[in-house]
């Protein structure tokens, strides 16, 4: 395949570099397929023109509207796909490599594209948290809020996942409101490039929202400011050097690492030959080499195995190792591809030779092996390679040399404590994983190993057919690890966001704290609603409007009545004998009968906007209430979030009501958040 100059994206426009390009090779041909550099260009002015351009465009829009970009950006990339796999097979990955780095990081827009839309309110900001009260009388409160960086994130990602390494990231800051620049390995540019060309092309972002340099970084972050996030995937010892920029301690930008790191998998001493447990960790710890021909940094560096099982585990997984098909990744029947680099190979078979010296080579993936459908000499192939280590604990080069490629090393432990400690040799670690049906050695492992691990999988018979495996991150969990794997912590669902977000707090009146937030927040007006808040449609209610309800006296007969409806018999609702030494005086109302009647209360009976009650939140009982407590509502208009509009529906948003039910005295015995679908009025 041939490919023209690799251009750059940069102030609007497609750029080449002006000289010093790097030639850019198929892995398996190692033939010349294009070449790129970011030579000429001013990277002080496309972070410029992120933040001028980019930002505000970003920041204007709300939650759900990012979610809705995020989701057409999905499906317009999906129509692509066939593009990439095909550019994805010069990087060396197979038609399974290439689904998950493509699709994976597709179905990564499309998770936070629902979590935008479903767990964000249609605001450009966020609430953050309760209101705290600050004062005696609830004049002063604080509230926290979280808003967008004015700045630019600036991605410099990894080069064994061109297309879900930059989408993985690109999902958060999106809907954060905060434009990217992407700076992909050259390596295997070419594939992020064909990815970013298409965004650009489809105008589904606004303008400046996406920038691509496809060589060097240059001077780029000798130009951030504090409002920009810098996030770097690959090498520890090349993160920590970019973590110490003079820049970025002197602006105090935020770092994001994601290092490569010693992951181990343990088995547990339950899982002997003849249980399923045995074959699902040899299937996994296989996998994990073999998938990207190893080039993972959530790949299984370290299996660490009972002393006993060690010869059963070593010949399993030579056996199925040695099935691997190694050649062109395009074809069938080619299971393993090549390392994506000369570079690449050389400096893993220097890694396996620093390794050999503490342990020994069962599997030698440097010697001969076949090549399916593409040529060794001309190619960057390795075969998978296996090492064992009888003593872990008196050797700890193996816990801090990583060859990354297909290469993994068998560790025995003698008692859980030891495979704790084996696991925590690592020096903080992505991902952990263990393999065991029994539930007692499983929580002494998360427990003694958490504290090292990002993630850590457990996995067993129940599970496996569903898993989605020991190297695969998710994006409603977080991906990172303390120490070695660099201390970060990206993705997490709607944890990732605040990453690209300064969160501050308010302190103010209730009243005009509400009024910033667009929410109502305890102790502000609540001025009574001229006519019956459920008569007006979604655009007429305003927050912190309220109905104030007449009252109703609870009768004993109430309470029979609710016990025969309910089928609740509890003794406090139904035998007064039984109250003494209890919480309460005399026979007490149901809960949910106060609720019930709250809503009798406040409900309009006749048709009109309200379409249908759509649940109840955040329910409290504080207070007993006896036959004869005459109670009243409040209902309140708290928040507002409005819907997409569809062909086969009615027009409509969703209203949070704050629903306070007070007794004769003037306290709370019943506090509730209720939702309303509410049609909206329209043209």
């Amino acid at each position: 395949m041939q490919l023209e100059t690799i251009n750059n994206y940069v102030y609007g426009q497609w750029l080449p570099g002006s000289d010093k390009f790097a030639q850019l090779l198929d892995a398996s041909s190692g033939e010349e397929i294009g070449q790129t550099s970011t030579h000429g260009l001013s990277f002080k002015d496309a972070l410029e023109y992120a933040r001028k351009t980019g930002n505000p465009g970003l920041r204007k829009l709300t939650f759900h509207e990012r979610g809705r970009c995020l989701k057409s950006l999905a499906l317009h990339l999906l129509k692509h796909k066939e593009k990439y796999y095909q550019l994805s097979y010069c990087t060396g990955a197979t038609k399974v490599d290439g689904w998950v780095d493509i699709e994976g990081g597709i179905g990564n827009l499309f998770v936070y594209a629902s979590k935008g839309r479903r767990e964000m309110p249609d605001l450009p900001y966020y609430v953050d948290g309760k209101t705290e009260g600050l004062s005696k009388g609830g004049s002063f409160v604080g509230q926290h809020i979280c808003t967008p960086l004015a700045g630019c994130a600036v991605h410099i990602n990894a080069f064994n996942f061109p297309v879900w390494g930059m989408l993985e990231k690109l999902a958060v800051n999106f809907l954060a409101g905060v434009p990217a620049i992407v700076k992909p390995a050259t390596l295997t540019s070419y594939l992020t490039q064909a990815v970013v060309k298409d965004i650009i092309d489809s105008k589904i972002l606004p303008e400046g929202a996406l920038q691509i340099l496809c060589g060097s970084a240059g001077d780029l972050l000798g130009h951030v400011q504090s409002q920009d996030i810098v996030t770097f995937t690959g090498s520890a010892s090349t993160g920590q050097m970019l973590k110490a920029h003079p820049q970025i301690m002197k602006e105090s930008v935020r770092f994001n690492m994601e290092a490569d790191s010693l992951n181990c998998s343990i088995l547990g001493p339950d899982a002997t030959p003849d249980t399923a447990e045995f074959k699902i960790f040899i299937k996994e710890v296989a996998k994990e080499m073999t998938i990207k021909a190893g080039q993972k940094c959530t790949a299984i560096r370290r299996a660490i195995v009972p002393e006993n099982l060690m010869e059963d585990v070593s010949q399993a997984l030579k056996e199925r190792l040695g099935k691997t098909t190694i050649g062109d990744p395009r074809r069938d029947d080619v299971r393993m591809g090549p390392l994506a680099s000369k570079d690449q190979l050389h400096e893993v078979r220097e890694k396996i030779e620093e390794l050999s010296k503490y342990a020994e080579l069962v599997m030698d993936g440097r010697a001969d092996f076949e090549v399916i459908g593409a040529s060794r000499d001309n190619g960057f192939f390795m075969a998978p390679t296996l090492l064992v280590c009888e003593r872990p604990f008196e050797n700890d080069i193996v816990h801090s040399v990583e060859a990354f490629g297909p290469v993994s090393t068998l560790f025995p432990y003698k008692t859980t404590q030891e495979a704790i400690d084996l696991a925590n040799k690592g020096g903080g670690s992505l991902v952990g994983s263990l393999v065991s049906a029994d539930k007692n050695f499983s929580k002494d492992i998360v427990l003694g190993t958490a504290n090292h691990h990002g993630r850590l999988l457990i996995l067993n018979e129940r599970c496996a057919k569903e898993s989605t495996g020991h190297g695969s991150p998710m994006p409603q969990l977080v991906h990172g690890g303390p120490g070695r794997a660099g201390g970060g912590e990206e993705m997490g669902g709607i944890r990732g966001i605040h990453h690209y977000m300064q969160r501050t707090a308010l302190q103010g009146d209730p009243t005009t704290l509400s009024y910033i937030c667009e929410r109502h927040l305890p102790g502000a007006d609540r001025p009574e609603s001229e006519r019956h808040p459920f008569t007006k449609h979604f655009e007429e209610i305003k927050i912190g409007e309220t109905l104030t309800t007449h009252k109703r006296t609870v009768t004993e007969t109430d309470i029979v009545n609710f016990a025969n409806l309910s089928w609740d018999h509890f003794y406090a609702h139904t035998d007064e004998t039984s109250l003494e030494g209890t919480l309460f005086e005399s026979r007490v109302a149901h809960g949910y009968f106060v609720i019930s009647m709250a809503a009798g209360l406040f409900v309009h009976a006749a048709k009109g906007p309200v379409l249908a009650n759509y649940g109840l939140d955040e329910l409290r009982f504080t207070k007993p209430v006896y036959v004869g407590a005459t109670l009243g509502v409040k209902l309140t208009a708290k928040e507002k979030i409005d819907q997409e509009d569809r062909e086969d529906e009615t027009p409509r948003g969703i209203v949070k009501w704050q629903v306070d039910v007070t007794d004769d005295e003037g306290e709370n015995v019943a506090l509730a958040t209720i939702l309303t679908l509410v049609a909206k009025k329209g043209e």
